[in-house]
C-alpha cells in the first residue's frame, strides 16, 4: 500500500521528489513496513515505467492508457513491475494483492479489469504456472 500511495501522489504530481514522498509515507508505518521491499517496488517501477506501460498497452488494447484511472494504472504497474521483474513474489500473491488493492481504492469495475489484464500479462509470461 505504502508503494501505491507513494507512485499514486508522483503520479499526479510529477514535479514532486519521490523520494520525498516515500519517506513520508514510509514514516507514518514505520513500525509496520519493510522499507526494502517498499524500495524495491518503488525504485523498479519507476526505472521500468515505459515497458510496464507498453505491457498495459498490450493487454488492455482497447482501453488507452491515457484513459485508465490513474490510481488502477498505479495498482497495474506495481503487480506487472511484480510478476515480470521480481522473483521473490509469486504470480498469485502479486494478482491477489492487486485486485484487493483495486477492491479498496479503484473505481466499481476496477477489480475485474486489473485480475483481466494482470492475467493476461501472466499468460503471456514465462513464469511458472500459478498453483489453485
Amino acid at each position: 500500500m505504502i508503494a501505491m500511495q507513494t507512485l499514486y501522489e508522483h503520479a499526479f504530481r510529477p514535479d514532486s521528489d519521490l523520494n520525498e514522498i516515500k519517506e513520508r509515507n514510509i514514516s507514518v508505518y514505520k513500525n509496520d513496513v519493510d522499507e526494502k521491499f517498499v524500495n524495491f517496488l518503488i525504485d523498479g517501477v519507476n526505472g521500468k515505467a515505459s515497458e510496464i506501460d507498453e505491457s498495459i498497452t498490450k493487454s488492455a488494447p482497447e482501453w488507452p492508457i491515457e484513459q485508465i484511472s490513474l490510481i488502477d494504472k498505479t495498482i497495474l504497474q506495481i503487480a506487472i513491475f511484480e510478476l515480470k521483474y521480481s522473483v521473490n513474489v509469486p504470480a498469485k500473491v502479486a494478482i491477489n494483492e492487486a485486485v484487493e488493492l483495486s477492491k479498496q481504492f479503484g473505481g466499481e469495475n476496477s477489480s475485474k479489469f486489473i485480475n483481466g489484464v494482470l492475467g493476461t500479462v501472466y499468460e503471456a509470461s514465462d513464469k511458472p504456472e500459478m498453483d489453485g
